[in-house]
């Protein structure tokens, strides 16, 4: 996953052509940690059509005001630079991979 912060969140995620997931979360939060690995694999599993992306909120907190990320983790889904859909914690795999298939 490419690590964002208020420096290249514009090029990589709200500029960037095509899908995107960016997941907000944090080094403390349990739960972020139960769903990287999911994250990672879908992103093992779409590398070629989706752009997988993490913001640490207490690194880039002004970030994670901006799209609401105040429960981690959260997960913003872009189309085109465009706002397709926010999740907020903990998804089960099959739950995760379908809302990141609707974005093909």
């Amino acid at each position: 996953m490419i690590h964002l912060t208020a420096k290249n969140f514009g090029i990589e995620a709200r500029h960037c052509r095509g899908p995107v997931v960016v997941m907000f979360y944090a080094i403390w939060c349990g739960k972020c940690a139960m769903m990287k690995p999911i994250v990672e694999n879908a992103e093992k599993r779409y590398y070629d059509r989706i752009k997988f992306c993490e913001v640490e909120v207490d690194e880039s907190a002004v970030l994670a005001a901006e799209f609401g990320a105040n429960i981690v983790p959260t997960f913003v889904m872009f189309k085109d630079g465009e706002v397709e859909s926010i999740m907020q914690g903990i998804l089960d795999e099959e739950t995760f991979l379908e809302r990141v298939r609707e974005l093909l």
